[in-house]
């Protein structure tokens, strides 16, 4: 959908703040501050974040995304195919290079669903410590889970008692429902989770299962029922969510921030009005009935969209179709944010680095 490249605009986060805010970089003692790299690595796309410490958060320095579709074929296989691995390693090593000349103190390098099913996951990890130099770490659903709420739960409305948070991967779908931060005024938001689960579906397997290139509604339909079987279990545990006053939904995946666009009738993406973007429930329904009138050709036209996504976008709008109708909710909250933001803000508490007076 987007390429985040190296002269991208710096942009800052704020500990439980809205959408990203550009800044200019300052020069001199500013640009001194010990630089966090996190890489996400997931079944579509590799993302890098490389951000420095504020006062109340951190500024993104450098950042880069690519889809690679590491998990192609998984979803009739069980291995990392070879042209995948390929095309993987030399986005990491891109990564690297980055990571290198920003110079990155600390960093957090994660795999997630596409080295978690393949046979074959372990050994791509060797490969990659060996031949880019950086350390995989595949880490496990929970993991994968909590770090989209800490990525993501700032945007949460602060008067919502309850919000159920997705994130919709390339090949699982993480979510979890929240008490409100009233409730739970603590900053780890992971200590407001109530319930959560990672469903073994996301756009890559569930396209490759049903086709994604030209998809009718009837076969939209089958999609969403396969994803609603996977999210009964969650359903039902988390049956009070939607109850609660002033309670809404709040998704992270190219699938949602696309749907954004959409809706904004954006002619490039805007990740700033993307970001923290309130949608009401019919505008969601529109949004999505306008994409599923499209064909491939068009799909891959829309700037906000593009070719590589194109045939795994309607895959997208099935899964958050099933959450929607699990969840009914007038508001849905967009982030464009997530696992990467949330390994940011884990190594940066760890450190403490917003108890120093030395940051400003």
């Amino acid at each position: 959908m987007r390429d985040e490249t190296a002269a991208a605009a710096p942009s800052r986060i704020q500990i439980g703040a809205g959408p990203h805010q550009t800044s200019t970089p300052l020069p001199g003692r500013e640009r001194r501050r010990p630089a966090y790299a996190a890489l996400d690595l997931g079944t579509n796309n590799c993302r890098l974040l490389v951000a420095e410490p504020t006062f109340s958060g951190f500024r993104v320095i450098d950042a880069f995304s690519r889809i690679v579709r590491l998990g192609e074929g998984l979803g009739t296989s069980d291995r990392l195919n070879e042209a995948a691995i390929e095309r993987t390693v030399e986005a990491l090593r891109i990564c690297r290079t980055k990571m290198q000349a920003r110079g990155v103190q600390r960093a957090k390098v994660i795999a997630t669903e596409a080295c978690r099913l393949a046979i074959n996951g372990a050994a791509f990890v060797e490969r990659v410590r060996r031949g880019v130099g950086l350390d995989l770490e595949i880490v496990d659903r929970q993991t994968e889970a909590y770090l989209a709420v800490t990525g993501c739960a700032a945007l949460a409305d602060p008067l919502a008692e309850s919000v159920v948070i997705f994130d919709i991967g390339g090949g699982s779908t993480e979510i979890a429902w929240l008490d409100g931060a009233a409730a739970n005024p603590s900053t780890d938001p992971t200590l407001r989770i109530r319930a959560w689960d990672s469903l073994p579906v996301g756009v890559v397997t569930l396209a490759e299962r049903h086709g994604g290139a030209e998809v009718t509604r009837r076969m939209f339909e089958g999609m969403v029922e396969e994803v609603a079987e996977k999210l009964s279990p969650f359903a039902i545990r988390a049956a009070a969510a939607a109850t609660a006053p002033n309670f809404h939904l709040l998704g992270t995946s190219g699938t949602v921030t696309t749907i954004a666009a959409m809706h904004l009738r954006l002619v490039r993406y805007e990740r700033r009005r993307v970001d923290g973007l309130w949608m009401n429930d019919a505008a969601v329904t529109t949004a999505i009935d306008d994409l599923l009138d499209t064909r491939l050709e068009q799909r891959a036209d829309n700037p906000c969209i593009g070719r590589d996504r194109a045939d795994l976008v309607l895959a997208g709008c099935a899964i958050l179709e099933a959450i929607r109708r699990a969840f009914p909710s007038e508001r849905l909250r967009i982030a464009d944010r997530g696992l990467r933001e949330g390994l940011l803000m884990n190594m940066m508490r760890e450190d403490g680095v917003w108890n120093r007076k030395s940051v400003r």
